[in-house]
């Protein structure tokens, strides 16, 4: 694997001060893949004209730890039509580091700047250019056997058990002058936190504001509304979607308040900072204004929280659906049901067992595999996962929101590459589930439903339930694959699971 690495990369990697903490995974990752690491010659140049000059000597000692590119590709008309619409040096730099991608020079690149990431949509290369943190998703997922730390389950956690002396926090004490004080004194407060190999990757403590608070340091200023306040948010590049994890927490707490807005004040000062920035505008979230302090001016990031959904992204009104779309039923065996959806673990399974140590079962973002016969699903669908098991033990336990669907796909590889970091299969399980045969020696190619995961049911109704609320006829018409059902029908389970209906805009 040939990796070639932006200017900014290099600079977090040797700089004297670690700008990016998750630069030293990045590395590691590198070594354990044996990926050859390559650097652009215009990014020497780059780095040779440094502001900091401690990068600059250190570059000079180091550049022979990376193989610099000995040619450069000829650019074709693509490219030329690219560079006319360059306005900077750095802008004509980015085309010159995507060329080595487009041209087959490379096989991937890794970079945090958005705009190497445009050029390489327009060049149809989006899927081989890689942040941070996808790039250690990316190998998390297929290298399992070289992954050596295990991330535990999120858990509230009081503040008074959590130490603040941890690294972790250390970003916070360089941003907030009174970010240690007002942390002792949250000491019987509640947070979400999640730990890595006994360091903490991910933190979370949210705050509900009512029509009476004050805003002050906010511009534009606030109209009075009930807010969630996201105080206190950071995760690490773990490799393991803990992001869209603790957004499902920060979603369900503004549920559960019915608050109006959910919003965020936030630093761009450091790259950790631009990916949640990203992440957080990927659900929702929306530019606001500021807010000035003794600390400096921060971003503020609102999400409008009232009752709509978005058919066309979905994920920009998250949680919400509508029952007025399709309803399908759609089976899932009992060795990938909690392993995809951990929030539905049944009673007499362990939780321990499935502690979200992989990136799917952290992810909202999910993908089912099927060769289902009915293959109508589309986008803005609802599907309601029916554990098999038989009987009295195939239950009914979670709802999705289908967010897109991929059929004929053309070959294994595409199928991999769509279905590798939200799936429950690893590389080798999706090979064998591509070239799957039915008993007859029929090959059938399976399709792949990205979805939302949006609610478990609190109450499962089980296969004799179902049949007794006449949601289906008899035990011989279990789903076998996507299996639309009425409205009526989906109104009974509704009822009968004690669903929480706020999740419904109708």
């Amino acid at each position: 694997m040939r990796v070639l690495l932006d200017t900014n990369i290099i600079i977090h990697r040797e700089a004297s001060k670690v700008r990016n903490a998750d630069i030293g995974k990045l590395f590691n990752w590198f070594d354990k893949t044996k990926a050859t690491k390559i650097i652009h010659p215009l990014s020497v140049e780059e780095l040779s004209t440094h502001k900091d000059k401690s990068v600059v000597e250190t570059m000079k000692i180091k550049i022979d730890n990376y193989n610099q590119l000995k040619t450069i590709s000829p650019d074709d008309d693509k490219i030329k039509a690219i560079r006319e619409n360059d306005t900077s040096n750095n802008d004509s730099i980015d085309t010159s580091i995507v060329k080595e991608l487009y041209s087959g020079r490379v096989d991937v690149i890794v970079t945090e700047d958005r705009g190497i990431h445009k050029k390489a949509e327009i060049l149809g290369v989006a899927e081989k250019v890689y942040t941070i943190d996808s790039y250690i998703e990316k190998v998390t997922a297929e290298n399992p056997d070289l992954t050596d730390y295990k991330v535990l389950a999120v858990k509230k956690e009081f503040f008074g058990n959590v130490k603040l002396e941890d690294e972790f926090f250390d970003s916070f004490k360089q941003d907030y002058s009174e970010f240690e004080n007002w942390f002792k004194k949250k000491s019987d407060e509640v947070s979400y936190i999640c730990y890595a190999d006994e360091e903490i990757g991910a933190f979370l403590y949210v705050k509900i504001e009512n029509e009476d608070e004050q805003y002050s340091t906010i511009e534009p200023v606030f109209e009075p509304k009930k807010r969630l306040k996201v105080g206190t948010f950071k995760v690490t590049s773990t490799g393991y979607k803990l992001g869209e994890r603790f957004l499902k927490i920060i979603f369900d707490n503004a549920l559960v308040n019915q608050v109006d807005e959910v919003y965020v004040t936030i630093f761009e000062k450091r790259d950790e900072q631009i990916r949640l920035i990203r992440l957080l505008e990927d659900w929702g979230f929306k530019y606001w204004g500021t807010s000035t302090t003794q600390n400096g001016v921060e971003q503020v990031l609102v999400r409008d929280f009232s009752k709509e959904v978005n058919g066309e992204y979905p994920k920009l009104t998250y949680p919400y659906i509508s029952r007025n779309n399709r309803i399908f039923l759609v089976p899932i065996y009992p060795n990938y049901h909690t392993e995809l959806l951990p929030d539905s673990v049944l009673n007499n399974e362990s939780p321990q067992n499935f502690v979200e140590n992989e990136p799917h079962r952290n992810a909202i973002q999910k993908v089912y595999v099927s060769r289902s016969y009915n293959r109508s699903v589309s986008r803005g669908d609802l599907i309601l996962f029916y554990r098999t098991g038989g009987y009295h033990k195939s239950v009914v336990t979670t709802i999705g929101l289908v967010e897109s669907v991929y059929n004929n796909i053309q070959s294994e590889q595409k199928f991999i590459e769509l279905c590798r970091k939200r799936s429950v299969f690893d590389d080798k399980e999706l090979k064998r589930h591509w070239q799957y045969k039915f008993s007859n020696g029929k090959w059938v190619a399976p399709f792949i439903v990205n979805f939302l995961y949006i609610y478990t049911f609190p109450k499962r109704l089980n296969l004799a339930k179902l049949i007794e609320l006449g949601v289906i006829p008899d035990v011989n018409s279990a789903p076998r694959g996507f299996e639309e059902i009425s409205k009526e029908k989906f109104e009974i389970i509704i009822r009968e699971s004690g669903t929480n209906e706020n999740y419904f805009i109708d």
